[in-house]
């Protein structure tokens, strides 16, 4: 299967940078789009920035000329550049992987555990 391991998260001031790594191991035949999401308390878990296997982006509007995302194909990384940071982006962000393993005929979609933001002076 697949393990998805991120990093990088923390307590940071408005106006802040963060910079989350998300590492994904396993049995990886191949990795088509990965991305982050993040879920704030009482609210539904919503899509912040994906990446496809040949570098087209896609973001939130909430996070566009303030995020970017970035992976690295080798590695099976994927980065989430964070600037500006408002209060409003705390939140518990969550990698994704749409991914093939050796031996299936399908992608499947995997999570990692999260990393805490949080943006608070």
């Amino acid at each position: 299967q697949v393990q998805l391991v991120e990093s990088g998260g923390g307590l940071v001031q408005p106006g802040g940078s963060l910079r989350l790594s998300c590492a994904a191991s396993g049995s990886i035949f191949k990795i088509d789009v990965m991305g982050w999401y993040r879920q704030a308390p009482g609210k539904e878990r919503e899509l912040v920035a994906v990446i496809g296997s040949r570098g087209s982006t896609t973001y939130a509007d909430s996070v566009k000329d303030r995020f970017t995302i970035s992976r690295d194909n080798i590695e099976n990384t994927v980065y989430l550049q964070m600037n500006s940071l408002k209060p409003e982006d705390t939140a518990n962000y969550y990698c994704n992987a749409n991914a093939l393993v050796v031996g299936s005929a399908r992608y499947y979609d995997y999570w990692g555990q999260g990393t805490q933001v949080t943006v608070s002076s």
